[in-house]
């Protein structure tokens, strides 16, 4: 019975904080309080340059989630195209879009340690989301980011977000001398798709191999080539359930 009182209790002052926070894009007058901030929640070290970057340049969305004036909470996020990526990220999308086709790239999202757990990071990240997705940026095909592997956390919260592991990225980080591995994750929006699998080509080909008329093609060799596809595809969710 305890923790029902316990809910009862905090939930109002959730509500109540939920309902005070206002949403402002930053300006070049927040860098020191937004480096303050990061330096605090993340354990890489950015250049002067970049806090004067993210909070005057167009090209960067940066919003910030304010509670009696006190920045509370951030998200960054920049478009580029796909041909600008790393290589690290250069598989993002499936091979048929141009290089021109845009995709979102979520440098941080952080809440102060007061405000977290009471839906301040979903809020930045569905601002995030909404202005990617609306009639102007349908260009865009995918929103990712890197995360250390460790940041159970934060890896928790993509996923419950929709957002699916791509990549693991061995000694990706150097934090304190050290090398730390991460993770890039990826969400695919207004249309975008990833890069086909074996299991996909599989899959088309025995579509394309089941259309087939047999007399347009050697009843035997029809059977035998749509049995190997059909072995091959049970064999591939075999391995993608034990690896799951």
């Amino acid at each position: 019975m305890s923790g029902g009182v316990e809910m009862t209790e905090k939930l109002p002052l959730s509500l109540s904080v939920q309902q005070e926070v206002q949403l402002r894009f930053l300006g070049p007058s927040d860098v020191t309080e937004v480096k303050k901030l990061c330096r605090e929640w993340f354990p890489i070290e950015y250049p002067d340059s970049w806090y004067e970057e993210i909070t005057s340049n167009s090209r960067f969305y940066s919003l910030a989630a304010t509670h009696h004036a006190r920045i509370v909470g951030l998200v960054v996020a920049e478009l580029k195209p796909q041909a600008k990526l790393n290589k690290e990220d250069g598989d993002l999308l499936a091979s048929y879009y141009p290089p021109t086709a845009q995709v979102a790239y979520i440098l941080s999202l952080g809440v102060v340690g007061d405000f977290r757990r009471i839906g301040i990071a979903s809020l930045l990240l569905d601002s995030l989301l909404s202005y990617l997705t609306s009639k102007d940026r349908h260009d865009c095909k995918a929103v990712y980011l890197h995360v250390l592997s460790t940041n159970t956390v934060a890896l928790r919260f993509y996923e419950r977000r929709r957002f699916r592991r791509h990549l693991f990225l061995p000694y990706y980080y150097a934090i304190q001398g050290k090398a730390r591995d991460g993770y890039s994750y990826v969400l695919y929006i207004n249309g975008g798709e990833p890069p086909w699998s074996i299991f996909d080509y599989l899959t088309h080909c025995s579509a394309v191999v089941t259309k087939l008329q047999p007399c347009a093609f050697p009843r035997q060799v029809y059977t035998a080539v749509r049995n190997i596809i059909q072995r091959m595809l049970s064999r591939s969710v075999t391995e993608v359930s034990h690896n799951s």
